[in-house]
């Protein structure tokens, strides 16, 4: 008796599981759909994921396709690609579609739909970035992970008419960052804000717009492993950011390549793998702006991450969220409680308050139009320590700070490029004076000589202002 109940309650439930579906046919698809391509279905059910292997499309011939679905009760969001977000659908003349929606009640449900255009298979004009971005290389090798990727490159509206240097800021879903017609979901108008903002006076700043790499946007952004997601490809990202992204920005733009003008931003996952980068690697950046950061994507190793990092220099951390985030159905928002545990990491880590700017707006929510309002009060906030055009930043001090700092026996100093003659000093406590010399940016400085204790260090750019820092011997 008791196996013809087990066997009874597994038909009912194989047959809700098997009315609880979702098609999609495709009717129709555009005369220049490369032969033989697969047709990707990404959406809210998937998590975005432009080239999931289990969302190809059945082939019914003439131009047909369809897939079944088994996606939650609630509104469904969906595209079609061809395996990456470069090749997703276009409207009728090739430029952004908005994500298809539809309501769906848990009951069959099958949708007739045809694909208009692919983006990539359209004619220009179309794209909305303003002149003065381009696309740096449409797959700059990326070594740490051998693959190719997209790199956009902003440049200031007065980069080409002077001879000034640059902070830079490095941005991750580059699709999404200037044209609308290469977002999956809108842009944040990045290229727009900062022309407005150098209108207004401000100095100026590069930006670097990395395109996420599809079906590999979680492993990169996480060095963490999510056993439902994925992840854990954080580390090898973060290198192709550091140690060849950057080195070749700086050796073929005009920047200012110190930790103190250095910064890195992203949204969901983006502010996941920037707050791991700003914590893991002081030595290179400075500034971070989380917006709306999917932390819940490695339950509490974000937080535990920045804690047990000190604090080794002065930083600036954005965090944005929206009141109105997902918030896993009525249970309270879980996006503005994990960014505030990681906010308080940061004290625990011995940063100061004035170190970070905690922002939930009432009307945010996880999308691109709220990030792409809140980004020049972001970008003013993390660069106020900076400059405007008003000063210049070759006369202001220098912003000396030391690494490691305690130190035992070399430290460098951060703040300056690698090619910069510095005058330096290091006086002890009692005023004796045991350094008086010169040095290269980037090159270390021998203490293991100095007994343990405080000492002040001096430094300058030649002709320039004193900049000072305290430095613990141990």
């Amino acid at each position: 008796m008791h196996k013809q109940v087990c066997s009874a309650a597994f038909f009912v439930a194989f047959a809700l599981i098997a009315q609880a579906q979702l098609t999609l046919n495709l009717t129709a698809v555009p005369a220049n759909t490369p032969p033989g391509a697969n047709i990707y279905v990404a959406g809210n059910f998937n998590t975005w994921n432009p080239g999931d292997a289990t969302k190809i499309l059945t082939p019914l011939g003439g131009g047909q396709y369809t897939i079944t679905l088994f996606p939650p009760i609630g509104t469904v969001e969906f595209k079609f690609t061809r395996g990456n977000w470069p090749t997703v659908e276009g409207n009728a003349t090739g430029g952004q579609l908005p994500n298809r929606s539809t309501a769906y009640n848990g009951q069959p449900t099958t949708l007739n739909l045809t694909i208009l255009t692919w983006e990539d298979l359209v004619g220009g004009g179309n794209g909305t970035a303003a002149p003065n971005v381009q696309i740096l290389d449409n797959a700059f090798y990326m070594p740490q992970l051998n693959r190719n990727r997209r790199v956009w490159l902003y440049l200031p509206p007065d980069y080409q008419t002077t001879g000034k240097n640059y902070p830079v800021l490095y941005m991750h879903d580059g699709q999404n960052l200037f044209d609308q017609t290469t977002s999956f979901s809108g842009e944040w108008e990045v290229d727009e804000s900062l022309n407005d903002l150098h209108a207004q006076g401000d100095w100026g700043c590069i930006v670097v717009g990395i395109d996420n790499g599809g079906q590999y946007r979680l492993d990169e952004y996480s060095p963490w492993v999510n056993l439902q997601y994925g992840g854990g490809q954080g580390d090898e990202y973060l290198e192709f950011i550091i140690n060849t992204l950057k080195p070749y920005i700086d050796a073929n733009y005009r920047t200012l390549p110190g930790r103190l003008t250095t910064g890195i931003a992203g949204s969901s996952m983006g502010g996941l793998i920037s707050m791991y980068a700003l914590a893991e690697r002081q030595d290179v950046f400075s500034k971070a702006g989380i917006f709306s950061p999917a932390f819940w994507f490695a339950d509490n190793e974000p937080a535990s991450h920045v804690a047990t990092h000190p604090k080794q220099g002065n930083v600036r951390v954005y965090f944005l969220a929206g009141a109105d985030e997902e918030n896993n159905g009525n249970q309270s928002n879980y996006v503005v409680e994990d960014m505030q545990a990681v906010a308080n990491a940061m004290t625990t880590a011995g940063f100061s308050p004035g170190e970070k700017s905690f922002n939930v707006i009432a009307d945010g929510q996880h999308a691109e139009w709220f990030w792409a309002r809140e980004f020049a009060d972001a970008y003013e906030w993390l660069f106020a320590d900076f400059t405007t055009s008003s000063n210049d930043p070759g006369q202001i001090p220098l912003a000396l700070e030391i690494f490691p700092n305690p130190a035992s026996t070399w430290v460098r100093f951060g703040g300056m490029e690698p090619g910069d003659k510095i005058d330096f000093q290091i006086i002890g406590s009692d005023g004796k004076r045991w350094r008086d010399s010169t040095l290269r940016g980037g090159d270390p400085v021998w203490t293991g000589d100095l007994p343990a204790g405080f000492y002040f260090v001096k430094a300058r750019k030649a002709g320039g202002a004193w900049g000072v820092a305290r430095l613990v011997r141990q």
